[in-house]
């Protein structure tokens, strides 16, 4: 099991990969001109889970981590997300 971001058109994209290849999406960072919105997904809502209007990518990014989203998703909560960025498939 895996979980790695991936570009997007507007952003980038929080990835859970299962071993069978299967893949979820746990999260996102798109730029704005305000600066940048992250998302870590929920089965349920939580607005506390997005932030818009953050300074740079990274930060975004470093957000959404933050609340380890995959395990929600049965990826394991001590997964570490990898450093390299996918480009779009």
């Amino acid at each position: 099991m895996r979980v790695f971001w991936r570009e997007h058109k507007i952003g980038q994209r929080l990835i859970l990969q299962a071993d069978d290849g299967r893949e979820d999406e746990v999260g996102g960072v798109r730029r704005t001109p305000r600066g940048f919105d992250a998302l870590a997904h929920t089965t349920g809502y939580d607005p506390g889970r997005a932030a818009k209007g953050l300074p740079s990518m990274e930060e975004a990014k470093s957000f959404v981590e933050s609340f380890t989203p995959w395990d929600l998703f049965g990826g394991p909560a001590d997964l570490e997300v990898e450093p390299a960025v996918e480009p779009v498939s």
